[in-house]
């Protein structure tokens, strides 16, 4: 398997193209906003797009959905909990930093991401964690060694919660529970900033100590 990360729009989003070792099957997490790099290079490596997945509707995360879709005709994947998201401006916070952009809608996700889900793409198995607190919708998704973990934890940090829907109790909970429950080994992928591992943040990260 192999991560190539899009850091995209005015607040540094990472997307991640994860294809397969050998062949021409990919999937995209968290198209944010101006995805043409992304899909230039979806078409300059030929691959087929199986899906969008988004670990949440933040606007900074759901921004260049729309255009990846229409261009590769694939379905979307989010937690039902922020099913609604996509349509409200005002939910997805987009209609709250005029500053950064204007309103974004987009179509609702095809297809539903729910805990312990196994999610089957590029010929692998994804493990779907709901892991809320940044979001009530946040999801992570896990595959061997390698676990994509959107605004919740990020290199000697955690995503924010004063967002609406945001609970910091929730989010401590998730990462304790579910993602400090994970080998140590494992790297992390965050929704922005650097590459981590679980072990560096159990040992290193000030706000959520093993």
């Amino acid at each position: 398997m192999n991560i190539e990360t899009f850091t995209l729009g005015p607040l540094q989003t990472n997307c991640y193209l994860i294809t397969e070792e050998a062949g021409k099957r990919a999937f995209a997490v968290d198209p944010g906003m101006g995805p043409k790099r992304l899909i230039a290079r979806i078409r300059e490596r030929g691959l087929e797009l199986e899906a969008i997945v988004l670990t949440h509707a933040h606007f900074d995360h759901m921004g260049g959905v729309e255009e990846v879709r229409r261009a590769f005709g694939c379905p979307v994947y989010l937690h039902d909990e922020e099913a609604d998201w996509l349509e409200d401006a005002r939910k997805n916070g987009s209609a709250r930093w005029s500053d950064v952009t204007p309103p974004l809608t987009t179509a609702p996700a095809e297809y539903a991401l729910a805990e312990g889900q196994r999610l089957e793409l590029i010929g692998r198995t994804f493990t779907v964690l709901h892991t809320p607190g940044h979001s009530p919708g946040s999801v992570s998704l896990l595959c061997g060694g390698h676990l994509i973990s959107g605004d919740v934890l990020f290199k000697q940090s955690v995503g924010r919660t004063d967002l609406p829907g945001g609970k910091e109790r929730d989010l401590y909970d998730s990462i304790r529970t579910k993602l400090y429950k994970l080998d140590p080994a494992v790297r992390v992928y965050p929704g922005h900033g650097p590459q981590t591992t679980i072990g560096f943040e159990m040992a290193n990260n000030p706000y959520v100590p093993a």
